[in-house]
């Protein structure tokens, strides 16, 4: 009864506003036109006030043949995103290239006057992650980073229960995710493309999920670990693959943040395991459990549990999964970007916050590197 009490206060749902699509059209153009671009495109298809005008990748005939792919007719196509920004009237670009290019192409964008909706990691250093901001700042235009997990009914979830106050002062958190077998091809396993693995391809959404639940503290010092031994054996990855593999593909960290709290994190492309554990949130007042997935995907396993004394009694309250309902994670990122730019409000998902996230991504690889501790630094934008 008294676990139906502390619920019934998290039930209420959210609705996903959706602006008209009356009147001008938003002129869109996709930097990089490889697997990710292919659901931007998707989705830029589906809302109304959207025309794609343009598309640029450095692979010759490319950007061609997805537009050719993607039945959009009259896109001009161009060899780089310079040429593209110089020569086109933009309202948008969605940025889909190598990890190591994000930097350039959002800065290049931000400086034209051009609204970006970045594609996840934010970028590879916090150095380039800084640059990005200042840009942002010069420019005035929405820059928005693209973690579709935080429009989840389930991650939206996770910060109520935690601003609600029922868990009390945060003091430490738990979190992580990855996959028994699961290292990716293509350009995300090399240094010169992908720059961070599984780092940067799901161990920045396991961040964000717990960073935005508690308000995105700053991070302060950072212990790292990385590894790449099944990258780069040939017993779980083709002769190939192993010789080119030059990122991560297990992380592990104890941060410490702002407020006294601890961040005990880990994230794996493959391990001898099936998780690294469910995450978990430790407040004075109660303790969230928050069910880890097979593969990690940026939502949770299961029901989320809040363990708490109530009248004296240790009791548990069981918060089911809630179903995602209308709109695709993905299209609600899109639609989201599209309407901050329309209605002149904030970015939803804000450079402000995901600058912490790329710090703490990028200060495990810096401790890993020296073998110590390492402080994490952030200059004024």
């Amino acid at each position: 009864m008294a676990g139906d009490a502390v619920l019934s206060q998290f039930k209420q749902a959210e609705e996903v506003a959706v602006v008209s699509g009356e009147g001008k059209k938003l002129k869109v153009g996709i930097i990089g036109t490889g697997w990710i671009a292919e659901s931007h495109i998707d989705s830029y298809k589906r809302m109304p006030d959207v025309e794609i005008v343009a598309a640029a990748d450095l692979i010759p005939g490319k950007a061609e043949k997805f537009c050719k792919r993607f039945g959009v007719e009259g896109v001009r196509c161009y060899p780089d995103h310079k040429s593209m920004l110089e020569n086109e009237e933009l309202d948008a670009v969605s940025v889909c290239t190598y990890n190591t290019q994000h930097a350039v192409c959002t800065i290049d964008a931000l400086d034209k006057g051009v609204n970006v909706l970045l594609e996840k990691p934010m970028c590879v250093t916090t150095e380039e992650a800084v640059e990005i901001c200042r840009a942002e700042k010069r420019s005035g235009k929405v820059l928005s980073i693209g973690f579709q997990p935080r429009f989840d009914e389930n991650m939206k979830m996770v910060k109520k229960v935690v601003e609600s106050g029922e868990l009390g002062e945060i003091y430490y958190i738990q979190t992580g995710g990855g996959r028994r077998r699961g290292i990716p091809g293509s350009t995300f396993i090399e240094k010169s493309t992908g720059g961070i693995g599984a780092l940067g391809d799901i161990g920045c959404y396991s961040l964000d999920m717990v960073l935005n639940a508690i308000g995105y503290p700053k991070p302060l010092t950072v212990s790292g670990y990385v590894s790449d031994f099944f990258g780069k054996s040939t017993k779980y990855s083709s002769a190939s693959d192993a010789a080119r593999f030059s990122v991560d593909d297990f992380a592990a960290a104890f941060v410490r943040l702002e407020g006294g709290i601890i961040l005990d994190f880990r994230i794996s492309w493959a391990m001898h395991c099936d998780t690294p554990g469910d995450t978990i949130i430790l407040g004075k007042e109660g303790g969230l459990r928050i069910p880890s997935t097979d593969c990690w995907n940026g939502s949770i396993g299961g029901p989320l549990v809040i363990y708490h004394d109530v009248a004296g009694k240790q009791v548990e309250t069981v918060i089911p999964v809630q179903q995602n309902r209308g709109p695709g994670l993905f299209d609600q990122k899109i639609r989201s970007f599209l309407d901050a730019i329309k209605n002149g409000t904030p970015s939803p998902v804000p450079s402000s916050q995901i600058i912490y996230n790329q710090a703490i991504i990028d200060g495990i690889n810096l401790s890993a590197k020296a073998g110590k501790e390492v402080e994490i630094e952030i200059p004024e934008i």
